[in-house]
């Protein structure tokens, strides 16, 4: 099985309220993005890794993967498009056509592990998409000015996280009938679903949160302080 990783590094970080991208910023002495990349190089199971990101951004981004230890795995920069969407298919055009998977995460969850990376890339070898999620632990309503209109069943409810994983042939269709019908998707599993294909799951963590606003990054680095303090 050949695998290669997607990181998607595009985001501006508005909510940030920071005119650094959020995936440079540093969180407890690393930069975010460095954070997010180390479980893919560590990943027996990944050949090569490309990183989509804003092109004023690039030589940013070059920088600071320069001196990470690669362990011999190529790191390629390019530039994403306007939107999620485009971005990762500029990612996918970087992907060699024999490549049977692609994991694509992004690059401000920098909480996955590599052991999380090998069980999507399998699952997706077999069942052709995969995304990690969690299950919802709030009652979800649906309001319409201000009014509660229903409450939803929360058994049924998951968050959608990354890694999304899949066979490199079915994403690559998934984008391109989404191109031709001018479908949006929040994220790829969108599109394959759009398609017409199941997507399957694996259980996430709580602790795999998406670092987009100031709040985040202080929860970041508890979180990260008490890995570290674990590992003492």
């Amino acid at each position: 099985m050949r695998v290669y990783g997607i990181i998607v590094a595009g985001g501006y970080g508005k909510r940030m309220r920071t005119e650094i991208p959020k995936q440079l910023l540093n969180l407890n002495g690393v930069k975010i993005i460095e954070r997010s990349l180390r479980p893919f190089i560590l990943c027996p199971d990944i050949e090569a890794i490309v990183i989509v990101t804003a092109e004023n951004i690039i030589k940013n981004i070059n920088k600071t993967i320069r001196n990470i230890s690669k362990r011999g795995k190529l790191l390629k920069v390019v530039a994403g498009g306007s939107e999620r969407q485009d971005s990762v298919w500029k990612g996918l055009e970087a992907v060699p056509e024999d490549i049977d998977v692609v994991v694509i995460h992004d690059a401000v969850r920098p909480f996955i592990t590599s052991n999380l990376i090998t069980e999507c890339a399998h699952s997706a070898l077999k069942n052709g998409a995969v995304t990690v999620m969690r299950l919802i632990k709030e009652t979800v309503k649906v309001v319409e000015d201000n009014v509660i209109l229903q409450t939803l069943d929360r058994s049924k409810l998951w968050i959608t996280q990354t890694p999304q994983a899949f066979r490199t042939k079915l994403i690559i269709d998934a984008h391109r009938s989404a191109h031709r019908e001018n479908y949006i998707g929040t994220d790829d599993c969108m599109l394959v679903e759009h398609l017409g294909h199941p997507v399957h799951i694996i259980e996430g963590s709580d602790m795999n949160i998406k670092i987009t606003t100031p709040a985040d990054l202080k929860i970041a680095g508890v979180i990260l302080s008490t890995f570290e303090k674990m590992g003492d």
